[in-house]
């Protein structure tokens, strides 16, 4: 969502894709503010110098385990579709973009938090009687 040339306004997909849901499709606001900031995106923001345009439009969701279940789904899961773990992820997307490109720095700032929320998950996922 947001990468689509059409919709990429500002080159950054969590705002750009935002902003195509709430606009052009009405989308729920609480949908809208999980992808303007899924996955820490606030971080990569900051890199682009849009935190405050961010926040103002799309503040946080104050849900942490409904955010945490949207980092687990795109941070275990490759740009194919295909599973994988979140560090394994967070090397690919260094690795496509550069560790020294804009995404490359904010995925290594985000890293920490990353696997912090994907360890809840699946802490979680442990704790459900099968």
């Amino acid at each position: 969502m947001g990468y689509a040339p059409r919709l990429a306004a500002t080159g950054f997909h969590p705002l750009d894709g935002a902003r195509f849901l709430r606009d052009e499709h009405g989308a729920d606001e609480r949908l809208v503010r999980l992808v303007a900031n899924h996955s820490f995106a606030s971080l990569e923001a900051e890199e682009r110098r849009l935190r405050e345009e961010l926040e103002a439009e799309f503040p946080l969701l104050e849900e942490p385990l409904l955010v945490d279940a949207l980092v687990y789904c795109d941070m275990t899961t490759t740009p194919f579709g295909e599973p994988t773990t979140a560090q394994e992820r967070v090397a690919e997307i260094v690795g496509r973009y550069g560790a020294d490109s804009i995404v490359g720095r904010f995925i290594r700032r985000a890293a920490p938090e990353i696997f912090a929320a994907v360890g809840r998950v699946e802490a979680a996922l442990a704790a459900q009687p099968r």
